[in-house]
């Protein structure tokens, strides 16, 4: 599998991005911590598999986790 994200300075000026799209992760981050859904994202954002999506999430948490201990 792909890695979910990905950043080029062609793409966005090297804002990280979902792979193989050019919807940054950032767009997926607001929209959750503005309360709405990751269906929602993903309706409003359909070049994003729910796939790139819990993988990005389950790196973070993983990533997250390590700087804590």
């Amino acid at each position: 599998m792909k890695p979910p994200i990905s950043a080029a300075l062609d793409v966005l000026g090297g804002t990280p991005v979902f792979t193989g799209t050019r919807v940054p992760i950032q767009t997926l981050l607001d929209y959750l911590e503005g309360g709405e859904s990751i269906d929602d994202f993903l309706d409003g954002f359909p070049s994003v598999s729910r796939d790139q999506i819990i993988s990005f999430l389950e790196m973070a948490k993983d990533r997250l986790i390590e700087t804590a201990l």
